[in-house]
């Protein structure tokens, strides 16, 4: 569920010692307050040289507003943001050491790729010369020399996201921005390039922060998530944290959970909406319960004699192709989600409305504090 991320890089300064909450460390510490009509963005963000945040969370939750806060495209209405100890917050956008990559790329249609990246160098006080030279380079390094000549028309959707990408890059930033760096991009495609993309963030040395709606991209490319819902930090932590403990149900549907919330009393937890649910961790007090949909076992009648300790009384709300299988919405003693197999589906002749018995066994739940 969680792909493996490379380990530590050698030339990256360590995270052990280095807390950039403090003013005088280097790396991010932000806190992002944003009043906006009838929406309210108010974020604390940190992040250490060489580590790369990524903000995970659904349509208008705010990711974007802080991605373009931190830009200095969108001005604070509270809190503060610095960077390596220097305060940002009054600093126009053009004198920031930041660099972005948007969504649609924005290069210039007029310019070559050569040219799009030696735009940065050049803004930067670099002569022609040199701001080519060095976009050269930049070029190279992303396996794009052979294009150094072409304007954007003429490059595929991941040329051009590797020439944004190698723009941004060339002004050396210490703060480098992605908003949903691959999203204009079709799935085979996407597969390359976020490869190529974590290989150069693995040897980036600076704060990298990423906003992006798609999980894969998110436990791939990040080191550590924070997760945004209506303008608020819901829960951080690193990709594995996150996904064995949801804590919304937002984040469990992300990672292919089911979640409840209840109170432990040994074994056996006494859902807040629902009934109970029997686990193999003995705990006290409030906790959450999530398993796999593929942990559940519909059954066309009541079964005699199953070893499921959780067993409840449901109807299939409605059903939708899940990769190789099938998903079953369930409704009744308990909502959840279940996976079968399209044979499993039809021999139990599954559609909106049928009734099902569901279980689970104990030792396929895990319960955690809450």
């Amino acid at each position: 569920m969680t792909p493996d991320r490379p380990g530590p890089d050698p030339r990256r300064p360590d995270r052990p010692g280095s807390d950039p909450r403090r003013p005088d460390q280097p790396g991010l510490d932000a806190r992002l307050v944003v009043d906006r009509g009838g929406f309210r963005l108010d974020i604390a963000l940190t992040a250490a040289p060489g580590e790369v945040v990524a903000l995970l969370g659904p349509n208008g939750a705010g990711k974007t507003t802080a991605l373009r806060a931190l830009a200095g495209l969108e001005p604070l209405t509270g809190g503060h943001l610095r960077l390596d100890g220097a305060a940002l917050d009054r600093t126009p956008p053009e004198s920031r050491p930041v660099g972005v990559v948007f969504q649609d790329y924005l290069l210039f249609p007029h310019l070559s790729a050569l040219d799009n990246v030696a735009f940065g160098p050049r803004c930067r006080g670099a002569s022609k010369v040199e701001a080519r030279k060095q976009a050269a380079a930049w070029l190279d390094r992303m396996g794009l020399a052979d294009h150094a000549d072409a304007r954007p028309r003429r490059l595929s959707g991941g040329q051009a996201q590797r020439v944004a990408l190698a723009r941004a890059l060339a002004t050396r930033p210490r703060l480098l921005l992605l908003d949903e760096p691959l999203a204009a991009l079709d799935a085979r495609t996407r597969l390359e390039v976020r490869a190529g993309l974590r290989r150069h963030l693995a040897e980036f040395e600076a704060v990298a922060v990423l906003v992006t709606h798609d999980p894969l991209d998110a436990m791939v490319l990040a080191d550590r998530l924070v997760v945004v819902e209506h303008g608020r930090v819901v829960q951080e932590g690193t990709p594995g944290d996150i996904a064995r403990h949801p804590r919304t149900d937002y984040i469990a549907r992300l990672v292919g959970l089911n979640l409840y919330r209840g109170r432990a009393d040994g074994h056996t937890v006494r859902l807040d909406a629902g009934p109970s649910i029997t686990t193999t961790e003995e705990l006290r007090g409030p906790v959450f319960v999530a398993f796999p949909p593929g942990a559940v076992t519909l059954y066309g009648k009541r079964p005699a004699g199953a070893s499921a300790r959780n067993l409840w009384h449901c109807e299939v709300a409605g059903l939708e192709t899940h990769g190789d299988q099938i998903r079953a919405d369930l409704t009744g003693e308990l909502p959840l989600a279940a996976d079968l197999t399209t044979v499993a589906a039809a021999e139990l002749g599954l559609h909106p409305g049928t009734p099902v018995w569901a279980t689970v066994k104990a030792t396929q739940t895990h319960a955690y504090p809450a």
